[in-house]
C-alpha cells in the first residue's frame, strides 16, 4: 500500500524542496512514495500571458523531456527507479544550478542522470519521444482532478486509494526541514490534508528557495 503519491516536475524548486522534505521524512518513518508525474509544459500549454516567455517555455519543455524519460524508467526499471531519477535530476537543476548544462546537451545530461541513478543511459534518447505525453497527461491530469485545477506544483495524495485519500498543493517550503522538524511538519500537514471540510491554508512566499 502506497502512503503518499508525490506528483513532481524536475525543473520545480518548490517542488524538489518538498521532496526532499519527504525523503527526509522517509529517514525516520517508513512512509512508502509513489513518484508521479506533473507536466508544467502541459499545465501552461494554452498560455500567452506576457511573463510566459520563450525562455520559459523552455525551461518546462526541459521538464517534459525528463518526464519522457522517467516514463521511460518506469516501464523499463520500475517506480522505485523514477523516484532515484528525480532524485539525480533534482540535484542537477537545483542545488549543482546546472540547468543551462541540460539546455546545451539534454541527451548527455539525461544519460549522466540515469546511469548515477543505476538506469541504462541508453534511456536518454526517450526524451523526444512523445508516445510518453499519454501516460504524463493521464498523470498531469490525475493530480489536477485531485487538488483542482487552479494549483501547480508539488501535489501530493495521502492514503491514496483509500477512504483516507487526500490531495493538496504544496507544502510549499523555502527549506528543507530535517530530522525532527520534518516529521513534525508531516505530522501537522497530514492532519490538516485528512481533515473534513478542509481546503485551504495560504500565505505568500517570504522567502526565496534555499537546496541545503
Amino acid at each position: 500500500m502506497t502512503d503518499l503519491d508525490f506528483f513532481w516536475d524536475p525543473v520545480c524548486p518548490w517542488a524538489w524542496i518538498t521532496s526532499r522534505w519527504v525523503t527526509e521524512v522517509q529517514r525516520h518513518r517508513d512512509l512508502s512514495v509513489r513518484w508521479r508525474f506533473i507536466s508544467l509544459a502541459m499545465l501552461n500549454e494554452h498560455r500567452t500571458d506576457d511573463w510566459y516567455t520563450p525562455a520559459y517555455r523552455a525551461v518546462h519543455l526541459a521538464g517534459l523531456q525528463c518526464l519522457r524519460v522517467g516514463d521511460a524508467v518506469r516501464l523499463a526499471h520500475g517506480e522505485d527507479a523514477v523516484g532515484r531519477l528525480y532524485t539525480e535530476l533534482g540535484e542537477r537543476f537545483h542545488p549543482l544550478q546546472r540547468r543551462d548544462s541540460f539546455l546545451a546537451d539534454p541527451k548527455g545530461f539525461l544519460a549522466e542522470a540515469l546511469a548515477a541513478a543505476a538506469c541504462d543511459p541508453a534511456l536518454a534518447t526517450e526524451a523526444d519521444e512523445a508516445g510518453h505525453d499519454t501516460h504524463i497527461r493521464a498523470d498531469t491530469d490525475l493530480a489536477l482532478a485531485r487538488a483542482g485545477s487552479d494549483v501547480g506544483t508539488p501535489i501530493i495524495t495521502f492514503h491514496p486509494g483509500t477512504e483516507r485519500e487526500a490531495s493538496f498543493f504544496g507544502p510549499v517550503i523555502a527549506r528543507i526541514p530535517r530530522g525532527s522538524e520534518a516529521v513534525r511538519l508531516w505530522e501537522a500537514v497530514e492532519t490538516i490534508a485528512t481533515t473534513s471540510g478542509m481546503a485551504e491554508l495560504k500565505r505568500s512566499n517570504r522567502d526565496r528557495p534555499s537546496f541545503d
